[in-house]
């Protein structure tokens, strides 16, 4: 299933695009869809720590604009926004 990451913030840095796309295979919590987030930057922008930052203190929210939390569930086709923190923190 494809898994669309609608980028803002300073995460729009991860890509030309407002977005990433994923392709999954299985069912995963957004802690798990965190964790890929960070092997597509370690593939792709090694050693930068400063993007792993980002990620990790981001919140993320689903297509209805609701915040949600590590254990929420993607079980289909969907849109995920990632929100990082504004001013640093």
């Amino acid at each position: 299933m494809k898994i669309k990451l609608e980028l803002f913030g300073e995460s729009r840095d991860f890509s030309h695009q407002d977005y990433l796309e994923f392709n999954i295979n299985n069912h995963l919590t957004i802690e798990e869809f965190r964790n890929l987030i960070l092997e597509f930057l370690d593939k792709n922008f090694k050693n930068n720590k400063n993007y792993k930052k980002i990620v990790n203190s981001s919140a993320f929210c689903s297509e209805n604009n609701t915040l949600i939390t590590d254990n929420y569930k993607i079980t289909k086709e969907q849109t995920i926004g990632i929100i990082p923190p504004i001013g640093g923190g």
